[in-house]
């Protein structure tokens, strides 16, 4: 009986579990903003920029944000790591890709980059945040220059938003606002919907 009335709780109580993405060519600024999201929305103080290393392979955190479990999978962005991408889009219910956009120079290997994985079947509906980063260096350009930049196609019917932040910093540039935005249309989207049918109904989300 008991585990019958705790199987109702954890299933009426337990929150929505989301899996996203954070993606980007090396030297964006992913794992900052994974350590700073860490600093931000767990009792967990994130790596110091200082400390942080390019990323080979994954890593991975868990927050918790507007009642609701993230898992962020945070994957190296070198040519040669790209590919293995492609391993996690198929559970991935959002993408935050990250420019460092005080880099111009490398910009269209980041349309590049990203052109590719809007284009997979396998990431078809799962809203797209893009983060114009490393706002805190003079000559960072601004988001709505970014959109502008990009002027991705792929974008027609997918839920996305651009905004400037700072992942080395994190201080009133958007970060909190761009995560809300996230979980809200990561919570309604087709894209949810579909992977909980795919797991049966029920699980982590």
């Amino acid at each position: 009986m008991f585990s019958l009335f705790y199987g109702l709780w954890e299933y009426v109580f337990s929150k929505t579990e989301f899996h996203v993405l954070i993606l980007g060519i090396d030297k964006a600024g992913k794992t900052t903003l994974l350590e700073k999201l860490k600093t931000l929305y767990s009792n967990l103080q994130g790596l110091p920029p200082d400390r942080i290393v390019p990323t080979v392979g994954l890593n991975i955190g868990r927050v918790e944000a507007s009642k609701t479990k993230l898992v962020f999978w945070d994957l190296g962005g070198q040519v040669g790591l790209r590919p293995i991408w492609e391993k996690y889009y198929e559970e991935a219910h959002g993408i935050i890709f990250v420019i460092d956009a005080a880099c111009p120079s490398r910009f269209e290997d980041s349309k590049s980059a990203l052109e590719k994985v809007l284009r997979h079947e396998d990431l078809q509906g799962a809203p797209l945040l893009i983060l114009a980063n490393k706002q805190d260096l003079s000559g960072a350009i601004t988001a709505e220059e970014v959109a502008r930049y990009l002027d991705l196609k792929e974008l027609d019917e997918r839920l996305y938003m651009f905004e400037a932040v700072s992942a080395y910093d994190g201080i009133g540039l958007g970060i909190r606002d761009a995560v809300d935005w996230l979980v809200e249309v990561m919570e309604r989207s087709k894209r949810t919907a579909t992977l909980r049918v795919r797991a049966g109904g029920a699980g982590s989300f």
